[in-house]
């Protein structure tokens, strides 16, 4: 009986033991998996301004999301209107617009393209690269690809911490402008991608990985700033 009771006790104990490496193990995780994201908010929260108080920078890079049938969703809609207010305010000469082209029924930047045209920027001053394939792909063709140097960074609130650490990684001195959104499904939807987007920046900021696709250098960003300089004179 004595013999019986003891295992009893050493199997209660060798059990707690074994939920207390599980809950320091799921602790450890959690910890490591959120780290990155606590990193993008306490390094890059000083960078983020509004339309009105950002620093005038040369070039807007407004990063794309989702069109239907060549139209903007409302959230890529409201990153441009934001773009807008940078171009109208002169705190901008040039808008470069990136995201994904990455099959022929689908062109972001061609959406995004057509949308500021239509509301009075001209054509030349809005570059397109349709290899925004991501963030990071954004941000390193911007320097590499466009010669980008200063920008101001325009996207939502939830994602521009994550873009301001990836263009400054790239070699772009850049503020940004956080775009704000009601706390409806979708934003909390990006909020929540945000987490193991942190991770993946993180692995970008450390390896500078090539984007997807590389190529010539584009004179687009250039040509909008010599058409603004002449403008001006």
């Amino acid at each position: 009986m004595r013999g019986s009771g003891l295992r009893r006790v050493t199997g209660v104990l060798r059990g707690r033991r074994r939920q207390r490496r599980a809950f320091q193990a799921v602790v450890l995780f959690s910890v490591l998996a959120l780290a990155p994201s606590a990193w993008l908010f306490c390094a890059e929260d000083s960078r983020i301004r509004s339309v009105a108080d950002v620093p005038a920078e040369p070039v807007a890079v407004v990063f794309g999301a989702q069109e239907v049938d060549g139209v903007p969703s409302p959230y890529l809609a409201h990153r441009l209107d934001a773009a807008l207010q940078l171009y109208r305010a002169h705190k901008v000469q040039a808008i470069l617009v990136t995201g994904d082209n990455s099959s022929t029924g689908y062109n972001e930047p061609g959406a995004m393209y057509d949308y500021l045209v239509a509301h009075g920027v001209p054509a030349v001053r809005v570059v397109r690269d349709y290899a925004g394939f991501d963030t990071w792909d954004s941000c390193d063709r911007a320097k590499r690809i466009f010669g980008v140097d200063h920008a101001v960074l325009v996207s939502q609130d939830y994602h521009v911490r994550r873009a301001l650490a990836l263009c400054s990684a790239a070699g772009i001195d850049s503020y940004a402008v956080g775009v704000p959104e009601p706390r409806d499904e979708t934003w909390y939807h990006g909020t929540v991608r945000e987490i193991p987007g942190a991770d993946k920046a993180l692995f970008s900021v450390v390896f500078h990985p090539d984007p997807t696709l590389l190529g010539p250098r584009d004179p687009g960003v250039a040509r909008a700033l010599a058409d603004a300089q002449r403008t001006a004179g």
